[in-house]
């Protein structure tokens, strides 16, 4: 699974223009649950960004076990490589399959004209995550089949062999640990994949694990992220301050996504910050490198509100159902499945979005240590993708953290308080052009 395509593109990693083409219907419509499975009939496409899944007869194996609950659906898979780039294009159409994952280039407001209902935000936020995220006056347009947690991979082994026994519960204490780590272990304490960029996004995904605070996105939406305390500011804060110490790879330029995997596996790197979603591929590059999986552990982001650490449950791309589709029940007995009852969430050791289900093996850790899992309001989602963009800021891009880090490392000049005072300018000057 390659976090590119996954989770940074739910979160904003590529936020562009609406689409405006001829897609898209002003009216509306509802894809309704199916009463008697074995009425439901048709022949279905889901469009997929798992190209791998599709490629090695998975997904197959999935429709078949959908088709012991419903034999009169047929289930055909498009895997898309370039799935942001292609879709859009295809939404210029009627012809984007029945169910497809939701473009990141999509607004929300316009998630009427493409998609058709899957019922009301009350009913569905009684039983699944991330219904915020795709609701429009008070209706579902989608639904993620799993979720994650942001979160630091790190090689247990590692810190243990620098004396670390606790997770640290502060930025400094994060500090003072990757330090110990420099000065007792031949480890590199943090790797921060500079040259792939994508994971320096990641860093946004901390925004409400400080605060504690379910509402946080709508404080990034009427707030200042960088004001003193803030939760990005203390992500920036940490990021600049590990680089600053020398304490990454002597060459940010050079570092590499895959080889990274097999190097924290065989401990050669300590820590990452990415996300639970990673914990799977980090023991499998174990596995392959001849190392432990074991090794490979997951911990929050150094900040505790009244002694409890905090973290935020973020979605996978959302499966819709084509507002155009002539077998809409069909579409929605399909995602209704996948979501409920397929067991995807548990092969990719991730969260369910069923709200009952039990948190998957790689977080019993969060939930020993009492870590407080926050589902985020996303009522206010758009605006803040409406303030990021016209400002330029990119919190959901990588840019502005790899100037980060080339500040910290003194590849360019200037002070954390200037760098993070202009984001804030550029940001807060946005917010206030839009109105509320």
């Amino acid at each position: 699974m390659n976090r590119r395509t996954v989770l940074a593109m739910v979160t904003g990693a590529l936020l562009l223009s609406a689409c405006t083409g001829t897609g898209g219907s002003s009216k509306g419509a509802e894809a309704k649950a199916a009463d008697d499975p074995s009425k439901v009939s048709g022949t279905i496409t889901v469009l997929t960004h798992r190209t791998d899944l599709v490629q090695d007869g998975t997904m197959k194996k999935y429709a078949a076990e959908f088709n012991k609950a419903y034999p009169k659906v047929k289930v055909e898979f498009d895997g898309i490589t370039d799935y942001e780039g292609e879709v859009k294009i295809r939404m210029n159409t009627e012809n984007y399959g029945d169910v497809l994952m939701i473009p990141a280039v999509i607004e929300k407001k316009d998630y009427p004209r493409f998609f058709a209902s899957l019922g009301s935000q009350a009913e569905r936020g009684e039983k699944y995550r991330f219904t915020d995220y795709t609701t429009v006056d008070g209706k579902v347009y989608g639904q993620s089949p799993l979720g994650a947690v942001p979160g630091f991979i790190y090689n247990k082994k590692v810190w243990q062999r620098a004396g670390i026994t606790d997770w640290p519960t502060t930025p400094d204490e994060f500090l003072d640990d990757l330090k110990a780590i420099k000065a007792k272990t031949d480890a590199i304490p943090y790797y921060t994949n500079f040259k792939d960029m994508w994971p320096l996004r990641q860093w946004t995904e901390v925004n409400g694990s400080v605060s504690c605070d379910e509402q946080a996105t709508t404080r990034l939406a009427e707030g200042d992220p960088w004001a003193e305390g803030a939760d990005l500011r203390t992500a920036d804060t940490l990021l600049y301050d590990i680089v600053k110490s020398g304490l990454i790879e002597k060459d940010p330029t050079t570092t590499n996504w895959e080889a990274s995997k097999p190097r924290i596996a065989k401990g050669e790197i300590a820590t990452m910050w990415l996300g639970s979603w990673a914990v799977i591929q980090m023991r499998g590059a174990a596995k392959q490198a001849g190392a432990d999986p074991v090794d490979i552990g997951f911990m929050p982001f150094p900040a505790q509100k009244n002694g409890t650490f905090c973290a935020v449950t973020l979605p996978d791309y959302n499966q819709a159902v084509n507002i155009h589709s002539e077998h809409k029940e069909a579409a929605r007995a399909w995602i209704d499945w996948f979501t409920d009852k397929s067991g995807y969430a548990a092969d990719n050791l991730a969260l369910s979005p069923l709200k009952a289900d039990p948190l998957p093996a790689i977080l019993k850790p969060y939930e020993e240590a009492g870590v407080k899992l926050l589902d985020l309001d996303d009522s206010k989602g758009a605006r803040v993708k409406s303030i990021d963009n016209q400002s330029e800021v990119g919190i959901n891009k990588p840019d502005y953290r790899q100037d980060l880090v080339d500040l910290a490392r003194g590849a360019t000049k200037g002070s954390l308080d200037d760098f993070l005072d202009r984001l804030a300018k550029k940001w807060t000057e946005t917010q206030a052009s839009l109105g509320s």
